[in-house]
């Protein structure tokens, strides 16, 4: 089934709900790693299906290289999930969501930053590619 792009923007909603919970419990100032442990056990709680450390393919002028470039979560095969916990978000932060979307050819991306007050108004960015424009809009 090819998703809608009000059904990847209900998944996201889905996605952020369960990084405010995660957030709620353990606040700011944790590594990176703590923060996906539990995310993937509020991913399971919530029945939202992912895939972690999913490796991310690459391929240069028809041969595949070997990297080991790895997003955190792939959800339901549809979404890029990309955690931080640093100070703020750069540049090159989001560079990496938009890279794995297009390598994975996902039409979402979301980088989430643990490390501020409120992750919903200060710790989210959304990535949409060619992919998403593609998508019927209900």
């Amino acid at each position: 089934m090819i998703p809608s792009k009000k059904a990847l923007d209900n998944l996201s909603y889905k996605i952020m709900g369960a990084a405010i919970e995660v957030h709620r419990h353990l606040g700011p100032g944790l590594l990176e790693s703590v923060y996906q442990k539990c995310l993937a056990i509020e991913f399971k709680n919530q029945e939202i299906i992912f895939r972690q450390e999913l490796k991310v393919p690459l391929e240069y002028k028809g041969q595949r290289i070997d990297t080991e470039f790895r997003c955190d979560f792939l959800v339901e095969e549809m979404i890029v999930v990309e955690l931080k916990s640093v100070s703020e978000l750069l540049p090159i932060h989001q560079a990496q969501v938009i890279n794995y979307i297009n390598l994975l050819k996902v039409p979402k991306g979301l980088l989430i930053n643990f490390n501020v007050g409120n992750v919903f108004h200060q710790g989210q960015k959304t990535f949409v590619n060619k992919y998403y424009d593609a998508l019927d809009p209900f």
